[in-house]
């Protein structure tokens, strides 16, 4: 296991990035088919980009603000986003939000496809963290919410959450705050594997990341979770914990059994009379929302960060007026437009860089601005 270590996004290698979300989204969230903009920043110059063609009228205002901040990225674009480039570009590895059975259909890589749907499933991770002595909440898994009878919901310890085995954005998710409200939860969970979790206590929860390279996993980032609910809204770095050793066997697991690229574990940290633990929640098998600032920052070189999702009033990137706020190598301080295709539905993800303190000013003007 390396330690987290400062670099590009695998420097070596030719990517063929396709970041659509699409194929593995919740349903009803506005915008999502324009997210694939956000992995321009963590791109090279020699890398092929594939974006969503409604993104083409944004193209010189991101190119032009990324050239003032002097973050490198591919010129080299596909106005499309087929995934049969993927396979079609020789010498170019494939990079994807969330390596799926269709991504699978272009890049034929069975292993890596079988790891990330066994590891999808928060009951398969329950299983495997039990398997490897990772720390994790009082969980019981459910093939079907029809086989949680009334005995069962009797000995469960309310307030609990009900959750779908697979889920997104916090989608499938429910608070029980008593049996009432879980037999009512489990109506819209039918057919489905679920789960019953102890609710946790606690008010911080950790983004812990891997990237593997080669034969190596590497430590990439932790972060501390912006939430609203339990809906991520962002990410803060540096995080005030990095317990890496509790789910570093994971991770190697995941590597021997051929994961590749990113992925990561949401952690809790709860304070007990033996003093803290850090609960793992699930795994990420995939790139996530913390992932794009994270390696941007590390391209510039910043060490303290915060990045979050936005609301604006405008609908065009040159309506943006960042003067005098946009990041400066130079102090290492100002604002960085991770997620800009979002502005077509009124939303914004924007790294803050700088202390804690900048971070907190420099999002009150950010607001006043959008």
């Amino acid at each position: 296991m390396s330690a987290a270590i400062e670099h590009d996004y695998l420097p070596s290698v030719k990517y063929i990035i396709n970041h659509d979300i699409m194929n593995c989204t919740a349903e009803g969230v506005i915008g999502n088919h324009l997210y694939s903009g956000r992995a321009l920043g963590i791109s090279q110059p020699w890398d092929i980009i594939q974006l969503h063609p409604d993104l083409k009228p944004l193209w010189s205002d991101i190119k032009n603000h990324y050239q003032r901040i002097g973050l490198s990225h591919s010129d080299n674009v596909i106005w499309d986003l087929n995934l049969k480039q993927l396979g079609s570009h020789i010498g170019y590895q494939p990079s994807v939000f969330f390596f799926g059975p269709n991504e699978c259909q272009y890049w034929g890589d069975y292993e890596w496809l079988k790891t990330v749907e066994y590891i999808n499933s928060k009951n398969n991770f329950m299983t495997l963290a039990k398997q490897l002595g990772v720390d994790v909440p009082m969980t019981l898994c459910f093939d079907s919410v029809n086989d949680i009878d009334e005995k069962t919901m009797q000995e469960f310890v309310y307030p609990c959450y009900l959750k779908a085995a697979v889920s997104v954005s916090g989608v499938g998710i429910y608070r029980c705050e008593n049996e009432s409200v879980l037999i009512e939860s489990m109506e819209k969970l039918k057919g489905i594997p679920v789960q019953v979790q102890e609710e946790v206590i606690t008010e911080t929860f950790l983004n812990l990341q891997y990237l593997i390279t080669g034969n190596e996993v590497v430590r990439l980032t932790a972060s501390e979770q912006i939430l609203d609910g339990f809906v991520h809204q962002g990410n803060r770095v540096p995080a005030s914990h990095e317990p890496w050793g509790a789910v570093d066997p994971m991770a190697e697991w995941l590597k021997d059994h051929g994961m590749k690229g990113i992925f990561a574990f949401d952690l809790a940290i709860v304070q007990t009379d033996k003093g803290l633990r850090f609960p793992a929640i699930e795994c990420n098998p995939r790139f996530n929302g913390a992932s794009y600032p994270t390696l941007i920052a590390q391209k510039l070189g910043i060490e303290e960060w915060s990045a979050m999702s936005l609301s604006t009033q405008y609908r065009c990137l040159s309506d943006i007026d960042l003067t005098g706020i946009e990041y400066n190598g130079d102090t290492g301080e100002g604002a960085i437009i991770v997620n800009w295709g979002t502005i077509l539905e009124g939303k914004l993800v924007i790294l803050m860089a700088g202390s804690e303190d900048y971070q907190n000013a420099l999002q009150v003007e950010i607001q006043a601005r959008i």
